[in-house]
Parts: C-alpha cells; sequence; structure tokens
C-alpha cells in the first residue's frame, strides 16, 4: 500500500462547548481567509503587522473546526488561539486521533491552494510517512508552508495567488496591511524556490541539499522567468 501519511503535520480540534458559542464566527475574526464559507482553505494567522504566525487548512468538522498544521508548532499555536478565546467556551487542542494524509493526482479532495498539489484529507494515523515524496512533489510546485513563510508578510508568501486570502471577509488580524498592499499591488519581495547552486544566503530561508533546492525571499524583479511557476506567472494563460 502506498504511505499517505504527512508526519510532519498535526491537527488541532476547535469545538463549542456550549451550544451559544461559534467556532467559525470565533475563527472567522482572527485569520486570513474566509471560514464561514466552503471548506478546506488555506489560511495564516498574522502578526498585527501583518506577518506569518502560522499558516495552516482548515477543515470542516462537522460542528467543530480542524486545522491541518505543521506539527512542530502545533502547541504554540494551540496556546496562542487560547490567547483570543478570553472566557469564550471554546476547547482548542490537539487531536492525537486525526492525521493528514496526502497522495499525488487528481480527484475529488484536491489541496485548496493548488489542484496539481495532489490529494489531502484528514484520516486516523497511517503506519508510514509520504514525508520524503510529498515535500519533493509541493517544491517541484514551488509552493511554500511552514517555517519557509514565518515572519515574511503574507501577500509575499504567493497567498493570494495560492487562494489563501480572502479581501472581502472583514475584519483579521493584520489585516489593515494585507488589504494596503493588495490595493496599492505593492507586492515587492516573493518566495520562490530555486536550485541550491543559485539561492542567495541573505535572501535564503530554508535549503533542502537533498533535492538540490532551496526557498529564497527575493525581489520580485529577481525572479528569473525559469523560477516562475505557471499559477505565479502573470504571462502564463489562465
Amino acid at each position: 500500500m502506498t504511505a499517505t501519511h504527512l508526519t510532519s503535520r498535526a491537527v488541532i480540534r476547535l469545538s463549542a462547548l456550549n451550544e451559544g458559542e461559534d467556532v467559525r464566527a470565533f475563527l472567522q475574526g482572527l485569520v486570513t481567509n474566509d471560514v464561514a464559507g466552503p471548506l478546506p482553505c488555506w489560511a495564516a494567522l498574522l502578526s498585527p503587522q501583518g506577518k506569518v504566525l502560522f499558516d495552516f487548512i482548515v477543515w470542516d468538522g462537522g460542528a467543530d473546526l480542524l486545522l491541518d498544521c505543521e506539527a512542530v508548532t502545533a502547541e504554540a499555536l494551540v496556546k496562542r488561539l487560547s490567547l483570543y478565546r478570553l472566557r469564550r467556551k471554546i476547547r482548542i487542542a490537539l487531536d492525537p486521533a486525526l492525521a493528514v494524509h496526502w497522495q499525488a493526482g487528481e480527484g475529488t479532495r484536491s489541496d485548496p491552494r493548488l489542484p496539481a498539489l495532489g490529494q489531502r484529507w484528514l484520516s486516523e494515523p497511517g503506519s508510514e510517512s509520504a514525508e520524503d515524496q510529498w515535500l519533493a512533489h509541493r517544491l517541484s510546485h514551488s509552493v511554500c508552508e511552514g517555517a519557509e513563510l514565518t515572519d515574511l508578510l503574507w501577500l509575499e508568501c504567493n497567498a493570494a495567488e495560492l487562494n489563501g486570502v480572502s479581501f472581502t471577509k472583514g475584519c483579521y488580524v493584520g489585516q489593515e496591511n494585507t488589504a494596503r498592499m493588495n490595493w496599492r499591488a505593492k507586492v515587492g519581495r516573493r518566495l520562490v524556490v530555486v536550485p541550491l547552486s543559485e539561492s542567495e544566503p541573505r535572501r535564503q530561508r530554508v535549503a533542502y541539499p537533498e533535492l538540490g533546492l532551496a526557498v529564497d525571499h527575493r525581489r520580485v524583479e529577481d525572479i528569473r522567468a525559469e523560477w516562475m511557476p505557471e499559477w505565479l506567472d502573470p504571462s502564463s494563460p489562465a
């Protein structure tokens, strides 16, 4: 059987503890995307200055919401969300019974960022890891996540092009700077996957020597045409 379990991911469950609580409304006022609409969706929790603290995929869990996030930062994300909870009767905790799964290819469970990323779903943990295959596949499509994004402005992480932001849903933490960048069309730098041999140390976010690749934070004018994925290249056909 083909391995599908992404062992670097964890699942956080948000649950209302009484009938008067609305978990979607709680998260809606915090994150970059519209969680009141169709799910799953990719979103981020930003600093007040609009820089990335955490990114995750939000799933419909019936009356609950499920966050598919980096395992190494999952506890920190729980703590951050709990700060915003105040006295609301909402439980925010890791759900070890669920795991994130991935498989290349087309289907009905496409990754909400980009269909070419393949199929993604939540289920019980698997016995084998698909991490190596997933990393190579994700970087081959120039999609960044997790530590590659931290402390950068959300739109510099290609969030608009990868369906990670709503410009119509209303306020959220960091919304002012994010909206200003969008309306003024001032995204001067972007994340891009480059050959490791051509990565700039000052601009490098993460290196993957085993794949010969790196993630750089480059000025838009310095991004070569051959590094530009079709989904980001404005000259590519729709």
